[in-house]
């Protein structure tokens, strides 16, 4: 079993930052793939981010050059960092470890992006 802890969402004023943590602990293979999703009220689960445990980074267009995903593999822990936020990226933040037969997620962290 794999539990994921997700940390450091909040409230932030457009063009601020902000820095997700997500945790995983449990039974965890070496080569595994950790991400970042998010879901808007109404919207459909989208991409965020994702990062291989060797580095190798993906990012969909609408935050490519904001964001940023980093790991700590002796950590098992993955991070966001989230630059020049807009109001439309208000949403759920969900991370995700997942690996051959194997896809866990978080609970889940709110982040608003509002004056």
């Amino acid at each position: 079993q794999v539990h994921m802890v997700e940390s450091g969402g909040g409230l932030v004023q457009p063009g601020g930052s902000l820095r997700l943590s997500c945790a995983a602990s449990g039974s965890i293979v070496s080569i595994n793939i950790m991400g970042w999703y998010r879901q808007a009220p109404g919207k459909q689960r989208e991409l965020v981010a994702t990062i291989t445990s060797g580095g190798s980074t993906n990012y969909p267009n609408y935050v490519k050059g904001r964001f940023a995903i980093s790991r700590d593999n002796a950590k098992n822990t993955v991070y966001l960092q989230m630059n020049s936020l807009k109001p439309e990226d208000t949403a759920v933040y969900y991370c995700r470890i997942s690996w051959y037969k194997s896809d866990y997620w978080g609970q889940g962290t709110q982040v608003t992006v509002s004056s």
